[in-house]
Order: C-alpha cells, then structure tokens, then sequence
C-alpha cells in the first residue's frame, strides 16, 4: 500500500472504511486554577476542551487562551513561548520542533516540519577529532559546533497563518508577561540546574542560572527575564522575521561563531535563509483506528508506526497484560517488533532533501508481514539487520550502531483538543538539557547537530544522517494524532526522550488501544524500549520482576533509568480525558 501525499484525512478515512481545585499561587502573578489532582491512574475529565503540557503555568494559559476563543493551535503556540521561559532547560525558540494538526471541518492533517539546519560551513567530518575519531558526545554538544538553526518560530508562524484564529500578536502576551514579572524555578528545573555541567561557566547563562557566588539558584527562586521579555515582544509585533534578520539573528550567528567552548562558523545568511516546510503525514490503519504521525527529517513517526504495524499480526488484546506470563509474552513481543523497526530506522531515515527515504515501502503491509514472521514468538533473536523495504534498498550501506544522537534529557510534548475537535500534538527541543549552554537574547540555543551521525562513513558507505550544509539532523521526536473510524480525533499524544521517545509513544498507544486504558494509565504504563540492542525495563517498575524469565527466552535485559514526559488528551463517549506523565511535571487541565 502507498500512502498518498496528501493531508486530507478524508481522503483517508474514506479509503479506510471501517477496518478498521485547589487554587495555589506560584510567585508569577499567575494563579493556577486547575482541578483537584486526580486519584493516581485517573485522568483529567473535562467536556469541552483540554491540554496536556509539560508545565503547570504552560498549561494554565494553553487553556485560558481556549477559554478567550482561541483554537487548538493558538493554545500551542501561547503554552511554547511560556515553556521557553519555565523549562528553558528543554525547549524554546532558540530550537526546533514537529506539529501535527488536525482540522475537525476540513479533515485536513497538517503536519509541519521545524528542525533546525546546519549552517553552510557543516561538513560530515566536523564531528570527528584530529585522528579521525569521533568526538564524545558530551564533548560534542557544548559550544557552538553543535548548534544548528532555530525553526520553532518560523514553523509556528507558518502553521499560525494556515490554521491559527487569535491574532499573532495576543498568543505571546502570557510569555511576555511572565517573563517581564518572574516566575518561580520549579523543583525540576532547579535539580538540572545543579546537576548540568559546564552551564555556570557560559557568560550569560551562568549569570542567569547561578547567584552571585556560583551556587545553582533554587527551586522557589523568582527568575525575571527581560531580555526574553523584549524578544518576545518584537516578535510578537513584527512576525518571525524579527528572530531571523537584524540584530538577534546577528547576536545568535556571534554566539556561535564567538563561543568560547568549539567555536563554528554560522552566518546571518544562514540564518535568514531559514525555511519551515510542511511535509506528507505518515499514517497506518491499526485495528479499528488510522494513525499518524511525523514523517522524514523525524524517524518518529515511521519506526512507531512500523512497531504497530509489525504487531498488527499479534492479538495484543487478548493478553491479559496483568499476569506475569501475559507480562512476559507482551514484552517479547514488543521489543522483538522495535528491534526490527530500529534496524530500519537506522539506516533508511534521514532527510528527505538530501536522502531518499522509502517511506511507502516501510509501511507496506506486505512488507510490515514479512517482517513479523522474522519474530520468534518464544525466543529473542538478537541484534536484527535492516529489511528491504523497495528497490535500491541493498544499496543503502548498513549501519553497525544500534541507535546515535538524541541521548539528552531534554525536549518536551504539549497535546490539545479544542471543542471543536481541532487537535495539536507538538513536540519540541534544545536536544541535550540546557542545549549548547549558550544564551543569547534570553534563550538558550539549541546543540542539535550532534543528532547526526558521528561516523559519516558508517556501513561502508555515505550515512544517510551525515552532516552536511543544510541539512536536518534526523530526529525521534513523534508527535501523533490517532482517529477512528469516523474521521474524528481519538487521541493526541506524544514524549520526549530522545531516541527512547519512539518506545515510550508506542507502549502508551498500545496500553490504551489494545489494553483499554485510560490515557492516565496508558502514560503511567512502565516503560519499555528496545533499540536494536538490550531489552531495557523502567527501573523500579513491577516488570523488574520478570527480567530472569525474559533472559531465559534470550533477552539481554538492562535497567531504563531515563524519564519519559508523556502528555496525552484522549476523546471518549463522555467526552475528553487528558494525562500528564508522573515522572515530570507536566499537567493536563480542561473545561
């Protein structure tokens, strides 16, 4: 099956048929007014609208835009300017990001490409030391060498002029506001601060983050950001193009270049030069429900729709998950679908403007079929190779690496629901917490070029996600929307995570389509991901328990320290659930 470029969900769904309370002050001047916390495992109810945020203040005013009259999309854009300011260690505009939109008139699914680019002086050896050895990663992303150039704006403002119904401007007045007054620093971004090595020694943020005598300022702490402040309100006057010509596009291009940590060249012609791009939505029919998700420059959206469509051959429904065995069966199944989709993922996807990636032929059903037969149900098989998903696919050097890049704590997920059935799933990055630890203007800059490969020969052969001047790292950010069969939104969800992102997004669809849960339980679900290498399994999850059996089948089993940040709004017959994952801070809240 091919999937047509086009974003009219009609068109899709037609083809489909059926086969398928307490009110606490946070020294901001804002008040939060959300509802009670549900009892553990309980989503957020609501009837007309809802947000999933990975912030508390982000999603107060997410909703209070929904409640002036502002769409899903409105609501996005307001929630990311403030989360640039409250969790400035893990997005903002000095990143990137993938949306997903849907329209409930129109049954359009827009999905919007903002990943940064590398300037013109990147080549595919710029990752490599002077003996040819690729540079530590934790080495690699401080300093400008990493830094590509920001698209979240760019993005936003062109997916605001398709679909957005407040005027520009109004959705950057909470930020604005915010920042102007001060916010109090969060127990989470306090714990980063102090645990996030080398950010006191950048000139601007370790004035920011740090008090006068070095320590990391502390949770409770009111941070007042002016400079953001005034960045945000020119653009918020003159469009984007404020952020990419004049003088922040020069301050950013002197960061780089002038970065006392592996300064790199960046022009403010690469900068100006910056383009948003909508690309082709990837989707798959599984079960009863169409999803979809982010295509190329991401592997999002691909390798979680390749994990589903590979398990499409399973009954997962019918595996009573609660019982140690069923637990068993589940997880070999799982990781055993992710091993095969990560081999592919790591060889075919990068960007498709310099790449050709074989989208269609991934999501085949025939091929997504042959692929599952390649799993033993009762033995783990170790390290898989990559498929042949079309012609020319044996001339696409295979890689030895089980997953690269991506390996921060940072990034962040935001999903909306409006009552009009619009729906965003956004996901957006600086890559590693606190980026390439350089500030301008009141925004940290991102180090996301350390997502491509540092060995551009990997295989025997040019690496499909090589540097080179202009090009999108490849990412796994997978921001997803699922519909039923009747066209309307079902769920919008996603994580950050890194690379880890696609497991994280693929078990929590799996526990609310095929298990039944509720989006709060889905989220909450223990964590469980494979990468083409080791089974890993959330530490301290009551699936620990089970790792001796796992390993009789074959399974080499390490502990998942790394948190997931899940936020997701589900639709059901009463109305809208939403849930926020319980490792971060995140919230949902609705009306």
């Amino acid at each position: 099956m091919t999937w047509p470029n086009t974003a009219r969900f009609g068109l899709i769904a037609g083809a489909m048929l059926l086969v398928l309370g307490a009110c606490q002050h946070d020294g901001s001047g804002l008040f939060l007014t959300g509802p009670v916390t549900p009892e553990p495992g309980q989503p957020v109810r609501a009837e007309k609208h809802m947000v999933a945020v990975g912030h508390p203040l982000a999603a107060e005013v997410a909703r209070e835009i929904l409640r002036r009259g502002g769409n899903a999309l409105d609501a996005a854009i307001a929630a990311e300017m403030v989360l640039s300011l409250v969790e400035p260690q893990s997005s903002g505009i000095g990143g990137g990001a993938f949306l997903v939109h849907f329209t409930a008139k129109t049954g359009d699914i827009d999905t919007y490409d903002g990943r940064e680019i590398a300037p013109k002086s990147a080549n595919p050896y710029m990752f490599l030391d002077g003996s040819g050895k690729p540079l530590k990663w934790r080495d690699a992303t401080v300093g400008g060498l990493s830094v590509g150039v920001p698209g979240l704006l760019r993005m936003l403002e062109m997916a605001h002029k398709e679909h957005g119904r407040l005027a520009w401007r109004d959705v950057f007045q909470p930020a604005i506001k915010l920042a102007t007054e001060g916010f109090a620093i969060s127990k989470r971004l306090a714990r980063q601060i102090k645990s996030a090595k080398r950010l006191s020694e950048g000139p601007v943020a370790g004035f920011y983050f740090f008090e006068n005598d070095g320590t990391p300022k502390k949770a409770g702490t009111i941070l007042v950001n002016r400079d953001l402040a005034d960045t945000l309100r020119r653009v918020a006057q003159e469009g984007a193009k404020a952020f990419y010509t004049g003088d922040i596009a020069k301050a950013i291009a002197q960061a780089v270049t002038r970065a006392p940590i592996r300064p790199a060249l960046m022009t403010v012609a690469d900068i100006e030069s910056y383009a948003a791009k909508k690309r082709p939505p990837v989707c798959l029919p599984y079960r009863v429900w169409l999803i979809c998700g982010m295509g190329p420059p991401s592997s999002g959206g691909l390798t979680t729709l390749q994990i589903l469509g590979i398990l499409r051959t399973f009954d997962l429904g019918k595996i009573d998950i609660e019982t140690d065995a069923g637990a068993v069966r589940a997880l070999h199944l799982l990781s055993e679908a992710s091993r095969l989709a990560f081999a592919d993922r790591n060889v075919y996807i990068g960007d498709p403007d310099f790449v050709p990636v074989p989208s269609s032929g991934l999501l085949h059903p025939e091929y997504l079929s042959l692929r599952a037969a390649e799993i033993d149900q009762k033995k783990a098989l170790g390290k898989r190779q990559p498929g042949m998903p079309g012609p020319g696919a044996m001339n696409r050097p295979r890689t030895p690496e089980s997953a690269d890049g991506e390996k921060g704590l940072s990034t962040t997920h935001l999903s909306i629901i409006d009552s009009e059935g619009n729906a965003v799933s956004m996901t957006a990055t600086i890559e590693r917490t606190f980026g390439s630890r350089l500030m301008v203007r009141g925004f940290l800059l991102n180090n996301e070029l350390s997502d491509f490969n540092f060995r551009p020969n990997a295989g025997g052969g040019p690496h499909a996600n090589r540097a080179e001047p202009g090009k999108r790292s490849r990412s796994s950010m997978s921001p997803t929307l699922v519909f039923d069969g009747n066209g309307r939104v079902a769920m919008a969800i996603g994580s950050p995570g890194g690379s880890r992102i696609i497991g994280y997004v693929a078990k929590a669809l799996i526990a609310a389509l095929d298990w039944k849960m509720n989006i709060q339980k889905a989220i909450d679900f223990p964590n469980v991901t494979n990468r083409n290498g080791p089974l890993e399994i959330e530490k301290g999850s009551r699936f620990e328990k089970l790792i001796p059996e796992l390993r009789l089948i074959g399974h080499t089993v390490r502990p998942l320290k790394r948190r997931s940040g899940l936020n997701g709004v589900m639709v059901t017959k009463d109305g809208l659930e939403g849930g926020s994952d319980t490792r971060r801070e995140g919230v949902a809240l609705g009306d």
